[in-house]
Formats: C-alpha cells, sequence, structure tokens
C-alpha cells in the first residue's frame, strides 16, 4: 500500500473517531474500535462508512 504513513498517523474512523492502522494485507484500514474497514483505491484511502465492511 502506498498511502503516505504521515496521512495514515492523522486518520481516524468517520464513525467512532478511532485512529485507523492497516490491515495485513494493506488493502484497507482498520478501525480497533467498531472493526471497520475502510478500503484502499489506487493509493486512496475511502473513508466513507458506506464503503467500509466490519470485519468478523
Amino acid at each position: 500500500m502506498a498511502v503516505d504513513p504521515e496521512l495514515v498517523k492523522i486518520l481516524v474512523c468517520p464513525l467512532c473517531k478511532t485512529p485507523v492502522t492497516p490491515t495485513a494485507d494493506e488493502k484497507g484500514l482498520r478501525c480497533g474500535t467498531c472493526r471497520r474497514v475502510y478500503p484502499v483505491r489506487d493509493d486512496i484511502p475511502i473513508m466513507l462508512v458506506d464503503e467500509a465492511h466490519i470485519e468478523a
């Protein structure tokens, strides 16, 4: 994933405002509180609740 690490440091979940972290496969950003995973497309994080899926 080519998302700038400095950007990841300031991104938070738009729903619960918890900082997000890259997923193991680096195809998304995961919220540790509500377990939503926001996709990364063309190196751009899509931080929309409607685009996220909840990880089990």
